[in-house]
Parts: structure tokens; C-alpha cells; sequence
């Protein structure tokens, strides 16, 4: 495919800062393949994951590889894959996504990662055993002088490599082999899994402190039935892309962003967002799950077309079944309010 090189703008996020780093571009390499990997790529140190959500688990990890980089003086490699283990190992398992393929590369590359290398994960590549995975990848490929992985972190056909296995193929292959512990807080280990189930309950707010920003819902905007802009709520309806993943119906307060053919942010608006099936306006039809934001004070905005995102900051109620088109309206009105509120606070 060749490789790719991805050139993002730091910016202050919702709900979150960027210190010193906004204002600055950097980059990262997107290797699709080992076939993309330069012929004179040289030494490297390398973290390991599939790293969904680029969480503040996968964070201390990623800045931990960085920090060994940088005091080694080499560049820092991502490696992940495409698509999740999960899909090809038990198929019909693969859980929602947190964010984009493109998104976790942008993340990763503001915490000092200079490539990610993506690898296709076939029911072939699953049978590679440790050894040769080490061998194949880390070494032959990427010239790791350090390997840095989560202490759990499994690898190889039957994810029978581990640390300990790793330290010794590091031994053999001449690459140091360091582990890093599961960020634990009061007692809960925080991962990609724990996110989904928060997300899966509403929690957004959980969620964003265990993601260390708001979960985001990617797509693209397309025609909905319109009835927001009839009401004087224009909304944004996102046509999320498969296996992402969405958190409980219900009314949320939180960001609407646009961004431009080369994924750089071009607006950005405090919104209300509502999650379901609009029962209210039930036709009788089989009803159709919908992500829509509404940019607040805002009716003059035409994003059809255009690659938008969602960001969570929290939930204001769950969906409910108005006797009326104008309480409806009444309550959307509490809902803006209320959004606003949050939203001016962040």
C-alpha cells in the first residue's frame, strides 16, 4: 500500500488540555503491513497492543517506550493490528471499538510515538509461534533494541508468549524486554473492556476519566427525517461506522466537530446529543438506532457530507416517549440548557 505519514494539529481537547503542545503540528508514520517498513529502517524501541482507545493504561505504557526512546536517541514504533484478535480467534466476538483506526494514530503520535505499524491479523498470523513472531517482527523487521509491553501482554499462537518468554528471546536476539504494570485505581483495572462496559451503561463521564478525555463517536453526516430542524434543533445525525462503540440511549451533553478531507478539525460547537430511536415520532416502522448532536444556538450550519465527530461529557436523562410534539420541545429546550451549562464549565 505504501506508507503513509499523518500530520495533525495539537490542540486543547474537550474537557481536557494539551499544556504546551497546542499550537504545534507532529506526525507519525502509518505502516500498513511490514512491507511498508523502510529497507533501511534502523534500531528502534518498540511497544506492543492493540491499544483500543489509547486509554491512560495504554498511555503510561506508550510514554514509558517514549522515555526509553528518547533517552536511547531513536525513534519510538506502535506495533498494532488490524482487525481485532478477537474477530479472527472467535469469530462474532469482536467487541465496539473506541475509536478509529486513524484516531488511535493521532493519539498515539502525541504521546511521542514516530510510527505505527499495523498488522494484518490473519487466522495465518495467529499461528506464528512466539519465537517466530519475535524473530519476524521485532526483530528482522524493526531492529528492536527494546521491547515494551503491558505485564500481561500475550503473544504468539495460543498467546502462549508472555514477559518471561520475551525477556529470553531479548536475551537471544540482543533487545531488552520491559513490562509494565496495569494502571489500577480504587481497585479497578483500567482497560479497553471496563470503558465498554462503562460506556454500555451511560457512564460517560467514568469513561472519559478512565480514557483521560471524552469517548468519541466518528462518522459521517447524513440526512435524517429532519424533524430537529422542523422543531429548531438542527441536528448532526453521525452515521457511525461498524463496530463502534456507542454508548446507552439517552439525552448527553458534549462537542460536535467537523473536520476537513485530511481529518484536520475545521468546527467546533458545544452540543446536546441524543442516543436511540426517537420513540416520540414512532411510525411503526422497525426503528433505527441514531446518533444525533445538535450544535447549541446554532441553525446555520450544513455539515452533510462531511467526517464529524461526537464527544461525550455527560448524560443528562434517558430517552423517553412524550405525550406531544411540544413537550418535546419543552424538554429539548431543558436539555440545551443543560448542556450548555456543562459544556461552558469544561
Amino acid at each position: 500500500m505504501g506508507m503513509a505519514v499523518l500530520t495533525y494539529a495539537a490542540r486543547a481537547g474537550p474537557g481536557g488540555k494539551r499544556g504546551d503542545t497546542r499550537g504545534r503540528e507532529y506526525s507519525v508514520r502509518l505502516w500498513r503491513g511490514l512491507g511498508d517498513v523502510p529497507g533501511d529502517w534502523g534500531s528502534c524501541v518498540v511497544t506492543i497492543g492493540v491499544f483500543d482507545g489509547v486509554h491512560r493504561g495504554h498511555q503510561r505504557l506508550v510514554r514509558r517506550a517514549a522515555e526509553a526512546a528518547a533517552a536511547a536517541g531513536l525513534p519510538v514504533v506502535a506495533v498494532t493490528f488490524d482487525p481485532h484478535p478477537d474477530e479472527v480467534l472467535r469469530p462474532g466476538t469482536h467487541p465496539p471499538f473506541l475509536c478509529t483506526a486513524r484516531r488511535r494514530a493521532e493519539l498515539l503520535a502525541g504521546l511521542g510515538v514516530d510510527a505505527v505499524c499495523v498488522l494484518p491479523f490473519t487466522y495465518e498470523f495467529s499461528q506464528l509461534r512466539p519465537d517466530e513472531f519475535v524473530h519476524s517482527v521485532l526483530v528482522g523487521r524493526l531492529h528492536a533494541t527494546r521491547v515494551v509491553i503491558g505485564e500481561t501482554f500475550r503473544f504468539g499462537h495460543k498467546a502462549a508468549g508472555d514477559l518471561g518468554l520475551l525477556a529470553e528471546l531479548g536475551d537471544k536476539y540482543d533487545f531488552v524486554a520491559e513490562g509494565v504494570p496495569l494502571l489500577v485505581e480504587n481497585g479497578i483495572a483500567i482497560s479497553s473492556s471496563y470503558i465498554r462496559e462503562r460506556l454500555d451503561e451511560g457512564d460517560v463521564e467514568a469513561a472519559a476519566r478512565a480514557l483521560g478525555r471524552p469517548h468519541r463517536v466518528e462518522g459521517v453526516v447524513v440526512r435524517g427525517h429532519r424533524r430537529g430542524r422542523a422543531l429548531g434543533f438542527p441536528t448532526a445525525n453521525v452515521e457511525w461506522r461498524p463496530h463502534t462503540a456507542i454508548p446507552a440511549d439517552g439525552i448527553y451533553a458534549g462537542w460536535l466537530a467537523s473536520f476537513d478531507p485530511d481529518g484536520q478539525q475545521e468546527g467546533h460547537w458545544p452540543a446536546a446529543i441524543s442516543i436511540g430511536t426517537n420513540p416520540t415520532f414512532d411510525d411503526g416502522s422497525p426503528p433505527a438506532r441514531s446518533v444525533e448532536a445538535y450544535a447549541l444556538d446554532r441553525d446555520d450550519l450544513d455539515l452533510y457530507g462531511t467526517h464529524a465527530a461526537v464527544d461525550f461529557a455527560a448524560r443528562l436523562r434517558s430517552t423517553e416517549r412524550f405525550g406531544s410534539v411540544d413537550e418535546l420541545v419543552v424538554q429539548m429546550r431543558r436539555d440545551a440548557a443543560a448542556a450548555r451549562a456543562i459544556t461552558s464549565r469544561s
